[in-house]
């Protein structure tokens, strides 16, 4: 089959893996696999698709649509596997078979890719997006291997302070402080989309809105619904009364969602400052200002 990676996953990838790897280079032959090997027929790569993984519009042999995913083990697409297979399609795009053939390939169930929640007006949006990631928050299996929100932030705490220049500095201070009294006490744990914004929830045919691309995480819930109070965020930038909004944001998604709002609102500074770290350390120095700028409102 002819093929392309799109140019946004071969740029996302460099950022990830400047030191390069073979899984951009087998990526045409794992793909041809693993279409052939479900008898599916390619129907076309989507583009621009996403940041850390391929994904393949097919049609099974049924002639039903769906969707094939191929990520790079970096981008821990078993752990996304056993997500998606304890949620079982509530509130999630559904796993449609078991591993069969390439490690890292997925097989879903096809939803409407150029149909996101962040195409609603934005409180609307907002209010979809919160139902949709309430139904993911559910008790981990007893037996789970997810990583777990200190262990994520952990790993990353270390590369902010390594990557952090002297303007960010005081901003890094701040959120790895806000980390170590939020994990002081924790609430109690669930299992999280660990990635969650609104690009993330598609329309579907069994529900109006389901999640899909989750980095799973076991932690607490307003680490999850961090990621969704900045979305938008070059909109609240742009507006004279960003700041006033950010703050309005917080508290009426912590109320929607039963969250307590001091912390979601450390949550989302830490979160914000380390993506503006990782921007800036990559090259995405406009990304990194947006950022820094937001967290800088918390």
């Amino acid at each position: 089959m002819a093929f392309e990676p799109p140019r946004r996953l071969v740029k996302a990838l460099g950022e990830t893996a400047p030191g390069g790897d073979d899984w951009l280079a087998k990526l045409p032959e794992a793909a041809r696999q693993a279409v052939a090997l479900r008898g599916s027929t390619l129907e076309r790569v989507q583009v621009p698709g996403g940041r850390s993984s391929l994904v393949i519009l097919v049609r099974l042999p049924d002639d039903s649509p769906a969707v094939l995913k191929l990520a790079p083990g970096r981008a821990r697409p078993e752990s996304e596997r056993a997500a998606l297979a304890h949620w079982d399609g509530r509130g999630a795009v559904r796993l449609m078979d078991e591993p069969v053939g390439t490690e890292g390939v997925l097989l879903l169930e096809r939803l409407h890719p150029d149909v996101s929640v962040r195409s609603l007006p934005e409180a609307k949006s907002m209010l979809e997006a919160a139902g949709t990631l309430r139904r993911l928050w559910v008790e981990p299996p007893a037996d789970h291997v997810f990583e777990t929100v200190a262990e994520r932030t952990g790993r990353q705490a270390g590369a902010m302070r390594a990557g952090a220049d002297a303007e960010a500095v005081p901003l890094v201070d701040a959120a790895l402080a806000v980390r170590e009294e939020l994990l002081a006490s924790p609430p109690r744990a669930r299992l999280l989309h660990g990635t969650f914004r609104q690009s993330k929830v598609l329309a579907g045919e069994r529900g109006p809105w389901l999640a899909v691309g989750p980095d799973p995480v076991v932690g607490e819930c307003a680490f999850d619904l961090a990621r969704l109070v900045r979305d938008r965020v070059e909109d609240l930038i742009a507006s004279p009364s960003g700041a006033a909004t950010t703050r309005r944001r917080v508290k009426r998604l912590a109320e929607s969602l039963d969250v307590d709002q001091e912390r979601l609102r450390g949550w989302t500074l830490f979160r914000a400052v380390e993506s503006g770290v990782r921007a800036r350390r990559v090259g995405r120095s406009q990304d990194a200002e947006l950022l820094l700028e937001f967290a800088a409102w918390l």
